[in-house]
């Protein structure tokens, strides 16, 4: 073994003065890295409501964050009209998705559905023309 280990270190010694080693090819060899910065979402905005739930998790009314007091009275007045189990909860709406629920619920209420009729009904006399 011990001439094993000699010819290894006749090797080496041979290679330092060529002034080649194995260890400087590798350290010459080194790559370069680039960090790239990734791209942070924006925080989503969000609201606070105060919802008025049965002991279902039925929603029976929702309230924004200052009319706390008006959410405490629907509470009262459910709590009296049944004996069933009733409880205020804070809610975290997102602001971009309740702003299309304001707008559906308008439509649903009645409150733009004129002009829709209106076109729809002009649209069908002039298909009868």
């Amino acid at each position: 073994m011990a001439s094993r280990r000699l010819q290894k270190r006749i090797e080496a010694e041979a290679a330092e003065k060529r002034g080649t080693t194995k260890k400087a090819k590798k350290a010459t060899k080194k790559k370069s890295t680039t960090t790239r910065k990734r791209k942070t979402k924006a925080p989503e905005r969000k609201r606070l409501l105060w919802g008025v739930f049965s002991g279902t998790l039925k929603e029976e009314g929702r309230y924004p964050y200052d009319q706390h007091d008006k959410a405490v009275e629907r509470l009262e007045q459910l709590r009296a009209k049944s004996k069933k189990l009733y409880f205020i909860q804070p809610i975290k709406e997102l602001l971009s998705a309740g702003d299309d629920a304001k707008t559906t619920g308008l439509l649903a209420e009645g409150g733009d559905d004129d002009d829709l009729d209106n076109d729809v009904k002009s649209k069908a006399a002039s298909e009868e023309e």
